[in-house]
This record gives structure tokens, C-alpha cells and sequence, in this order.
């Protein structure tokens, strides 16, 4: 049985990965025009918090952190994207400024769309532009639910809750019973939960004598995903 079955993702993961899945190939051909690609190395900025968006990015390989940070520059992560996913076009929608930052969690091949593809794209395709306002509405449910998260659920919910969704988002050839390798700072981690780097820290120690992971480094390997379920539902 898939866990997407046993587990609520589309109240917690953002959906942006079929925006481009068959596009009619006029439309692809019109929004990728003039795109060129970039490597991106672990930690290097993509774009930043009120910067003035000049295109739009597309994940070809890797993970980008959505985040927002205050003035002493302690960081809230607001999503991971992973493969296949599209960032920074809200700004353009908006005609505003990026609303957070993204950095790429891993070395990212990341291609770039400039602003008038993007914008005559969308005129052109009518496809496109319902994928993109039915994304943007998930979207707005994601978001809302995302903060009464921090009032419904302890910190251990949460951090069960991230590290079912991050499992989802680090699989690669999966197969029944395969476990699965989470690549993340613990800083990073805290940043996506929530809470001081020394509380997940310590609930990541717990997880582990209760058998439902191992970790090794910066590497979370789930052992017992039921259990963290469970955690989660809780």
C-alpha cells in the first residue's frame, strides 16, 4: 500500500510538479525559448527576499529551500522543492517583489525562464494558465495549514510530520521496503520545523532510541515509517 494512502500530503506538500508535465508542445516550445540552465552548488542563493524577479526557475535536478529570514538573519523554511518544480513566478504573477529567498539544499542543475516568455506563455496557453491558478489555490490551503501547525501540533508532530513529507521528496528508484535516505543540516531541519537546532537535535536522539530512524552525519535514514505516522496523526 503507498503511504500516500495512510498519509494527508496535499494538506502539508505544495504541488507545483505537473505544471510543465505535457504541456502542449507549441506552449513548451514558446516558454522555453530562450531558457538557459545553471549548477547551482549546495547553499548558493537562487534568488533573494525582495529582489525584483526578472524570470522564472525550473528545478531540472536537486532541492531549493523556500525561506524567509528576520534581521538577525535566523531563517524559517516555508517549503522544499524538489525535481521537477517550478519557483519564483509568484512575484511576476503579483508584479512585486520576491516575497522570501530560495537556496539550493543540494548541488542544483536549475534552468531559468525569462519574465516575457513566461508572462506571453501564460497569454497564449490556457493550459498553463489553469495549472497555475489551480497551483496557486493548493497553494493558499498549503500555507493555511501549514501555520496552525504551530499552534495543533508539538514539535516532535512536526518534525514527524516534515520528515514523512521529506522522505516522500528523497526517494529515488524506490521499491517496497527499500528505506530511504534524508539529506539535511540539522540547522536547515529546525529552519523547516520550527524550533531551536538543539530541539530537533534532541527529538531526532529520541526517534532514534524509539527504533523509528538512524542518522549518520547529516543523513536521516527512516527505519519505521508506521510509527512516524503515527506520531504525525497524533
Amino acid at each position: 500500500m503507498s503511504i500516500r494512502s495512510l498519509f494527508p500530503f496535499e494538506k502539508w506538500d505544495f504541488k507545483s510538479e505537473s505544471i510543465l508535465a505535457g504541456l502542449p508542445p507549441e506552449d513548451y516550445a514558446l516558454l522555453t525559448l530562450h531558457q538557459t540552465e545553471h549548477l547551482y552548488a549546495k547553499g548558493e542563493i537562487i534568488f533573494r527576499e525582495g529582489g525584483f524577479p526578472t524570470g522564472i526557475f525550473f528545478i531540472k535536478e536537486g532541492k531549493v529551500k523556500k525561506y524567509k529570514a528576520d534581521k538577525e538573519g535566523r531563517e524559517q523554511i516555508i517549503y522544499v522543492a524538489n525535481t521537477g518544480e517550478l519557483i519564483g513566478y509568484h512575484a511576476i504573477l503579483a508584479q512585486d517583489h520576491y516575497p522570501d529567498s530560495a537556496a539550493a539544499l543540494e548541488n542544483s542543475s536549475i534552468v531559468f525562464i525569462p519574465k516575457e516568455d513566461f508572462l506571453e506563455a501564460m497569454q497564449q496557453s490556457e493550459v498553463l494558465s489553469k495549472r497555475l491558478l489551480k497551483t496557486l489555490s493548493h497553494e493558499f490551503s498549503v500555507l493555511t495549514n501549514s501555520l496552525s501547525l504551530f499552534t495543533q501540533k508539538s514539535a516532535k508532530e512536526r518534525l514527524a510530520i516534515q520528515l514523512i513529507i521529506l522522505r516522500e521528496k528523497y526517494k529515488v528508484d524506490f521499491k517496497p521496503g527499500m528505506h530511504v535516505e534524508i539529506n539535511m543540516s540539522r540547522k536547515d531541519l529546525a529552519n523547516l520545523v520550527g524550533t531551536a537546532r538543539e530541539n530537533v537535535v534532541r527529538l531526532l536522539s529520541e526517534l532514534k532510541q524509539e527504533g523509528i530512524l538512524e542518522t549518520t552525519g547529516s543523513k536521516i535514514t527512516i527505519l519505521n515509517i508506521d510509527k512516524l505516522l503515527s506520531i504525525a496523526k497524533s
